[in-house]
Protein backbone atom coordinates (compact mmCIF):
# COMPACT_ATOMS: atom_id res chain seq x y z
CA UNK A 1 0.00 0.00 0.00
CA UNK A 2 1.27 3.28 -1.08
CA UNK A 3 1.58 5.99 2.21
CA UNK A 4 0.39 9.33 1.35
CA UNK A 5 3.69 12.00 1.54
CA UNK A 6 2.86 13.99 4.16
CA UNK A 7 3.19 17.95 3.15
CA UNK A 8 5.91 19.59 4.88
CA UNK A 9 6.09 23.38 5.53
CA UNK A 10 7.71 25.59 3.26
CA UNK A 11 11.37 25.76 5.04
CA UNK A 12 10.87 29.93 4.90
CA UNK A 13 7.40 30.14 6.96
CA UNK A 14 8.87 30.83 10.44
CA UNK A 15 11.26 33.43 8.84
CA UNK A 16 8.33 34.98 6.85
CA UNK A 17 6.69 35.70 9.47
CA UNK A 18 9.64 36.56 11.63
CA UNK A 19 10.59 39.05 8.70
CA UNK A 20 7.04 40.66 8.35
CA UNK A 21 6.81 41.29 11.89
CA UNK A 22 10.21 43.44 12.05
CA UNK A 23 9.31 44.91 8.85
CA UNK A 24 5.74 46.05 10.51
CA UNK A 25 8.01 47.20 14.25
CA UNK A 26 9.97 49.24 11.75
CA UNK A 27 7.09 51.07 10.07
CA UNK A 28 4.94 51.38 13.42
CA UNK A 29 8.26 52.94 15.02
CA UNK A 30 9.10 55.81 11.55
CA UNK A 31 5.66 56.71 11.29
CA UNK A 32 4.81 60.31 11.97
CA UNK A 33 2.28 60.95 15.02
CA UNK A 34 0.00 62.85 12.23
CA UNK A 35 0.10 59.42 10.35
CA UNK A 36 2.68 60.65 7.70
CA UNK A 37 5.50 58.37 6.62
CA UNK A 38 9.17 60.00 5.65
CA UNK A 39 10.44 60.64 2.36
CA UNK A 40 13.13 62.01 0.71
CA UNK A 41 14.03 63.58 -2.49
CA UNK A 42 17.75 62.43 -3.88
CA UNK A 43 19.18 63.08 -7.71
CA UNK A 44 20.51 59.44 -7.46
CA UNK A 45 18.84 56.46 -7.61
CA UNK A 46 20.75 54.56 -4.47
CA UNK A 47 20.01 57.73 -2.70
CA UNK A 48 23.56 57.94 -1.36
CA UNK A 49 24.33 61.42 -2.08
CA UNK A 50 22.62 64.35 -0.53
CA UNK A 51 19.05 63.09 0.81
CA UNK A 52 16.86 65.51 1.53
CA UNK A 53 13.42 64.77 3.87
CA UNK A 54 10.26 66.05 1.73
CA UNK A 55 6.52 66.35 2.89
CA UNK A 56 4.53 64.63 0.47
CA UNK A 57 1.21 63.09 0.08
CA UNK A 58 2.13 60.26 -2.63
CA UNK A 59 4.53 58.35 -0.47
CA UNK A 60 2.11 57.77 2.50
CA UNK A 61 -0.55 56.80 0.28
CA UNK A 62 1.48 53.76 -1.61
CA UNK A 63 2.93 52.73 1.51
CA UNK A 64 -0.71 52.43 3.12
CA UNK A 65 -1.96 50.86 -0.22
CA UNK A 66 0.66 48.07 0.99
CA UNK A 67 0.04 47.67 4.51
CA UNK A 68 -3.81 46.83 3.32
CA UNK A 69 -2.43 43.46 3.05
CA UNK A 70 -1.43 43.18 6.56
CA UNK A 71 -4.46 44.31 7.85
CA UNK A 72 -4.57 41.18 10.24
CA UNK A 73 -1.37 42.37 12.62
CA UNK A 74 -2.31 44.91 15.09
CA UNK A 75 0.52 47.35 14.03
CA UNK A 76 -0.59 47.77 10.27
CA UNK A 77 -4.47 48.38 11.35
CA UNK A 78 -3.16 51.25 13.58
CA UNK A 79 -1.02 52.57 11.30
CA UNK A 80 -3.41 53.00 9.01
CA UNK A 81 -5.77 54.41 11.10
CA UNK A 82 -3.72 57.80 11.70
CA UNK A 83 -2.74 57.19 8.01
CA UNK A 84 -6.53 57.85 7.01
CA UNK A 85 -6.66 61.13 9.12
CA UNK A 86 -3.70 62.33 7.78
CA UNK A 87 -5.19 61.63 4.14
CA UNK A 88 -8.57 63.01 5.23
CA UNK A 89 -6.99 66.21 6.60
CA UNK A 90 -5.34 66.91 3.11
CA UNK A 91 -8.47 66.51 1.35
CA UNK A 92 -9.08 70.05 -1.22
CA UNK A 93 -11.96 71.31 -2.35
CA UNK A 94 -13.83 68.63 -4.57
CA UNK A 95 -12.35 65.91 -3.02
CA UNK A 96 -8.89 66.48 -4.47
CA UNK A 97 -5.47 65.85 -3.32
CA UNK A 98 -1.64 67.06 -3.92
CA UNK A 99 1.53 65.93 -3.94
CA UNK A 100 2.75 67.71 -1.21
CA UNK A 101 0.92 68.74 2.00
CA UNK A 102 0.50 71.97 3.53
CA UNK A 103 4.28 72.17 5.12
CA UNK A 104 5.56 72.27 1.33
CA UNK A 105 6.75 75.44 -0.32
CA UNK A 106 5.37 73.71 -3.77
CA UNK A 107 1.92 73.64 -2.17
CA UNK A 108 0.52 76.65 -3.60
CA UNK A 109 2.38 76.85 -7.22
CA UNK A 110 1.76 73.07 -8.09
CA UNK A 111 -1.81 72.27 -9.27
CA UNK A 112 -3.96 69.62 -7.96
CA UNK A 113 -3.10 66.25 -9.75
CA UNK A 114 -5.02 63.06 -10.68
CA UNK A 115 -2.17 60.52 -9.39
CA UNK A 116 -2.43 61.21 -5.71
CA UNK A 117 -6.07 62.01 -5.99
CA UNK A 118 -6.62 58.34 -7.28
CA UNK A 119 -4.36 56.76 -5.33
CA UNK A 120 -5.58 58.65 -2.29
CA UNK A 121 -9.57 58.01 -2.77
CA UNK A 122 -9.09 53.93 -3.73
CA UNK A 123 -7.30 53.93 -0.01
CA UNK A 124 -10.02 55.69 1.49
CA UNK A 125 -12.32 53.17 -0.12
CA UNK A 126 -10.65 50.45 0.49
CA UNK A 127 -11.08 51.63 4.68
CA UNK A 128 -14.65 51.73 4.21
CA UNK A 129 -14.39 55.81 4.61
CA UNK A 130 -16.98 57.35 3.71
CA UNK A 131 -14.67 60.21 1.32
CA UNK A 132 -15.31 62.60 -0.13
CA UNK A 133 -18.67 63.29 0.38
CA UNK A 134 -20.40 64.11 -2.57
CA UNK A 135 -17.94 61.78 -4.93
CA UNK A 136 -14.87 63.39 -6.82
CA UNK A 137 -15.86 61.19 -9.39
CA UNK A 138 -17.61 63.18 -11.49
CA UNK A 139 -15.04 65.44 -11.22
CA UNK A 140 -12.36 63.06 -12.59
CA UNK A 141 -14.03 62.21 -15.84
CA UNK A 142 -14.30 65.96 -16.32
CA UNK A 143 -10.56 65.72 -16.23
CA UNK A 144 -10.18 63.78 -19.66
CA UNK A 145 -8.98 64.73 -23.40
CA UNK A 146 -10.86 64.33 -26.44
CA UNK A 147 -9.36 60.92 -26.57
CA UNK A 148 -10.39 60.12 -23.60
CA UNK A 149 -7.34 59.82 -21.33
CA UNK A 150 -6.93 61.59 -17.94
CA UNK A 151 -4.96 64.47 -17.56
CA UNK A 152 -2.11 64.37 -14.89
CA UNK A 153 -2.88 68.08 -13.85
CA UNK A 154 -6.26 69.73 -12.93
CA UNK A 155 -5.95 73.22 -14.47
CA UNK A 156 -8.49 75.33 -16.29
CA UNK A 157 -8.32 74.84 -20.15
CA UNK A 158 -10.83 74.97 -22.54
CA UNK A 159 -14.55 74.11 -21.96
CA UNK A 160 -15.51 72.40 -19.01
CA UNK A 161 -19.05 71.78 -18.09
CA UNK A 162 -18.36 70.88 -14.90
CA UNK A 163 -18.55 74.16 -12.16
CA UNK A 164 -16.12 72.59 -9.35
CA UNK A 165 -13.83 71.96 -12.49
CA UNK A 166 -13.85 76.03 -12.56
CA UNK A 167 -13.72 76.60 -8.59
CA UNK A 168 -10.65 75.14 -8.34
CA UNK A 169 -8.86 76.01 -11.70
CA UNK A 170 -10.02 79.35 -11.84
CA UNK A 171 -7.89 81.45 -8.67
CA UNK A 172 -4.78 80.19 -10.32
CA UNK A 173 -5.45 81.80 -13.50
CA UNK A 174 -4.72 84.92 -11.23
CA UNK A 175 -1.22 84.45 -11.07
CA UNK A 176 0.13 84.34 -14.45
CA UNK A 177 3.41 85.34 -13.95
CA UNK A 178 3.91 82.63 -10.79
CA UNK A 179 2.30 79.92 -13.24
CA UNK A 180 4.55 80.87 -16.08
CA UNK A 181 7.69 80.08 -13.98
CA UNK A 182 6.57 76.75 -12.06
CA UNK A 183 6.61 75.26 -15.52
CA UNK A 184 9.15 76.98 -16.74
CA UNK A 185 11.30 75.16 -13.42
CA UNK A 186 9.52 71.78 -13.25
CA UNK A 187 9.54 68.59 -16.08
CA UNK A 188 5.89 68.91 -16.74
CA UNK A 189 3.33 70.65 -18.47
CA UNK A 190 -0.15 71.92 -18.03
CA UNK A 191 -1.62 69.29 -20.63
CA UNK A 192 0.50 66.21 -19.48
CA UNK A 193 -1.21 62.86 -19.57
CA UNK A 194 0.92 60.01 -18.45
CA UNK A 195 0.29 56.13 -18.84
CA UNK A 196 0.43 55.50 -15.20
CA UNK A 197 -1.31 58.13 -13.97
CA UNK A 198 -3.99 56.82 -16.23
CA UNK A 199 -3.48 53.13 -14.94
CA UNK A 200 -3.81 54.80 -10.83
CA UNK A 201 -7.20 56.61 -11.93
CA UNK A 202 -8.43 53.26 -13.85
CA UNK A 203 -7.40 51.20 -10.46
CA UNK A 204 -9.70 53.91 -8.62
CA UNK A 205 -12.30 54.62 -11.23
CA UNK A 206 -12.43 50.75 -12.43
CA UNK A 207 -13.77 49.41 -15.65
CA UNK A 208 -16.59 51.42 -16.88
CA UNK A 209 -17.16 53.02 -20.42
CA UNK A 210 -15.53 56.20 -19.56
CA UNK A 211 -12.05 53.99 -18.72
CA UNK A 212 -11.91 51.61 -22.16
CA UNK A 213 -9.59 54.26 -23.80
CA UNK A 214 -7.74 53.97 -20.72
CA UNK A 215 -7.36 50.20 -21.12
CA UNK A 216 -6.42 50.12 -24.72
CA UNK A 217 -3.66 52.59 -24.37
CA UNK A 218 -2.37 50.26 -21.25
CA UNK A 219 -2.61 46.93 -23.60
CA UNK A 220 -0.48 49.30 -26.76
CA UNK A 221 2.06 50.00 -24.54
CA UNK A 222 2.86 46.16 -22.83
CA UNK A 223 2.16 44.61 -26.73
CA UNK A 224 4.45 47.26 -28.25
CA UNK A 225 7.27 46.91 -25.60
CA UNK A 226 7.35 50.51 -24.17
CA UNK A 227 6.49 50.27 -20.74
CA UNK A 228 10.27 51.71 -20.19
CA UNK A 229 10.37 55.12 -19.97
CA UNK A 230 6.91 55.33 -21.06
CA UNK A 231 6.13 57.41 -18.11
CA UNK A 232 8.18 60.40 -16.94
CA UNK A 233 7.57 59.53 -13.53
CA UNK A 234 7.94 56.23 -13.44
CA UNK A 235 10.78 55.00 -15.74
CA UNK A 236 11.75 51.86 -14.42
CA UNK A 237 9.13 48.66 -15.89
CA UNK A 238 8.95 47.04 -12.25
CA UNK A 239 6.75 50.34 -11.56
CA UNK A 240 4.75 50.17 -14.76
CA UNK A 241 4.09 46.49 -14.01
CA UNK A 242 3.07 46.80 -10.63
CA UNK A 243 0.48 49.44 -11.30
CA UNK A 244 -0.93 47.80 -14.43
CA UNK A 245 -1.30 44.56 -12.53
CA UNK A 246 -2.97 45.85 -9.60
CA UNK A 247 -5.88 47.00 -11.75
CA UNK A 248 -5.73 43.21 -13.24
CA UNK A 249 -5.90 42.12 -9.47
CA UNK A 250 -8.90 44.70 -8.95
CA UNK A 251 -10.93 42.83 -11.62
CA UNK A 252 -10.13 44.64 -14.50
CA UNK A 253 -9.92 41.57 -16.66
CA UNK A 254 -9.96 43.00 -19.86
CA UNK A 255 -5.83 43.56 -19.12
CA UNK A 256 -5.35 39.85 -19.50
CA UNK A 257 -3.69 40.61 -23.26
CA UNK A 258 -0.94 41.97 -21.12
CA UNK A 259 -0.73 38.99 -18.61
CA UNK A 260 1.40 36.64 -20.09
CA UNK A 261 3.73 39.12 -21.55
CA UNK A 262 4.86 40.92 -17.95
CA UNK A 263 4.78 37.99 -16.22
CA UNK A 264 7.86 36.62 -18.97
CA UNK A 265 9.60 39.65 -19.01
CA UNK A 266 9.95 39.72 -15.15
CA UNK A 267 10.91 36.23 -15.45
CA UNK A 268 13.47 36.52 -18.17
CA UNK A 269 15.09 39.15 -15.52
CA UNK A 270 15.73 36.92 -12.99
CA UNK A 271 19.15 36.74 -11.02
CA UNK A 272 20.94 33.59 -9.69
CA UNK A 273 20.65 35.51 -6.66
CA UNK A 274 17.24 35.51 -6.38
CA UNK A 275 16.44 39.11 -7.49
CA UNK A 276 13.97 39.98 -9.86
CA UNK A 277 15.52 42.78 -11.62
CA UNK A 278 18.76 45.04 -10.34
CA UNK A 279 17.38 45.82 -6.65
CA UNK A 280 15.37 45.01 -3.64
CA UNK A 281 12.65 47.42 -5.12
CA UNK A 282 12.43 45.74 -7.98
CA UNK A 283 12.21 42.36 -6.91
CA UNK A 284 9.44 43.26 -4.44
CA UNK A 285 7.47 44.94 -6.91
CA UNK A 286 8.09 41.93 -9.02
CA UNK A 287 6.75 39.78 -6.86
CA UNK A 288 4.04 41.78 -5.87
CA UNK A 289 3.28 41.94 -9.66
CA UNK A 290 3.17 38.24 -10.55
CA UNK A 291 0.92 37.30 -7.69
CA UNK A 292 -1.65 40.31 -8.85
CA UNK A 293 -1.33 38.25 -12.12
CA UNK A 294 -2.05 34.91 -10.32
CA UNK A 295 1.87 33.52 -11.19
CA UNK A 296 3.75 31.74 -9.31
CA UNK A 297 6.71 30.87 -11.15
CA UNK A 298 9.42 28.53 -9.90
CA UNK A 299 11.52 32.10 -9.82
CA UNK A 300 8.50 33.21 -7.08
CA UNK A 301 10.30 31.41 -4.34
CA UNK A 302 13.63 32.37 -4.55
CA UNK A 303 13.03 36.03 -5.24
CA UNK A 304 11.61 35.71 -1.25
CA UNK A 305 13.91 34.58 -0.28
CA UNK A 306 16.64 37.36 -1.47
CA UNK A 307 13.94 39.38 -0.16
CA UNK A 308 14.58 37.52 3.31
CA UNK A 309 18.37 38.21 3.04
CA UNK A 310 18.41 41.69 2.48
CA UNK A 311 16.29 42.45 5.39
CA UNK A 312 18.51 44.47 7.62
CA UNK A 313 18.95 44.51 11.75
CA UNK A 314 16.22 46.91 12.46
CA UNK A 315 13.84 45.46 10.29
CA UNK A 316 13.87 47.48 7.28
CA UNK A 317 15.23 47.25 3.61
CA UNK A 318 17.46 49.73 1.89
CA UNK A 319 15.75 52.76 0.69
CA UNK A 320 15.68 53.05 -3.47
CA UNK A 321 14.00 56.03 -5.55
CA UNK A 322 10.78 54.71 -6.47
CA UNK A 323 9.64 57.61 -8.53
CA UNK A 324 11.05 60.56 -10.38
CA UNK A 325 10.72 64.08 -11.04
CA UNK A 326 10.87 64.04 -14.68
CA UNK A 327 12.53 61.89 -18.07
CA UNK A 328 16.12 63.63 -16.86
CA UNK A 329 15.93 62.18 -13.75
CA UNK A 330 17.32 64.95 -11.94
CA UNK A 331 15.71 64.13 -8.74
CA UNK A 332 13.21 61.37 -7.33
CA UNK A 333 11.55 60.06 -3.61
CA UNK A 334 12.34 57.41 -2.27
CA UNK A 335 13.04 56.51 1.44
CA UNK A 336 12.91 53.00 3.56
CA UNK A 337 9.74 53.50 4.57
CA UNK A 338 8.96 52.75 1.12
CA UNK A 339 10.67 49.87 0.35
CA UNK A 340 10.06 48.21 3.19
CA UNK A 341 6.18 48.45 2.78
CA UNK A 342 6.33 46.88 -0.36
CA UNK A 343 8.86 44.28 0.66
CA UNK A 344 6.53 43.82 3.26
CA UNK A 345 3.34 43.83 0.64
CA UNK A 346 5.32 41.37 -1.37
CA UNK A 347 6.21 38.73 1.63
CA UNK A 348 2.65 38.78 3.00
CA UNK A 349 0.98 37.62 0.18
CA UNK A 350 3.69 35.15 -0.73
CA UNK A 351 2.60 33.85 3.14
CA UNK A 352 -0.75 33.44 2.03
CA UNK A 353 -0.10 31.58 -0.81
CA UNK A 354 1.91 29.04 1.01
CA UNK A 355 -0.49 28.99 4.41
Amino acid sequence: MELATPQVQPVEAPRLAEAIAQGLDYLHQHQYPNGEFCSYFAPDAPMQEWCVPDSCIFPTALIASSLLFLTDHAPAEEMLTRTTGFLEYHMNRGGLWHHFTGLHPLRGPLPLDMDDTACVSALLRARGVNCPVPTNVPLLLANRNRQGLFYTWFVARGWNANRTHWRITLPRLARPLRNLMLWRSVEAEPGDVDPMVNANALYYLGDRPETQPVIAWLLRLIAEHREAGCDKWYPDPHMVYYFLSRNYFRGITKLEPARQPVIDRIVAAARPDGRLGETVLDTALAICTLLNWGAQPPELRPAVQYLLGAQRPHGDWPRWLVYYGGPKKLVGWGSEEMTTAFCLEALARYQNTIS
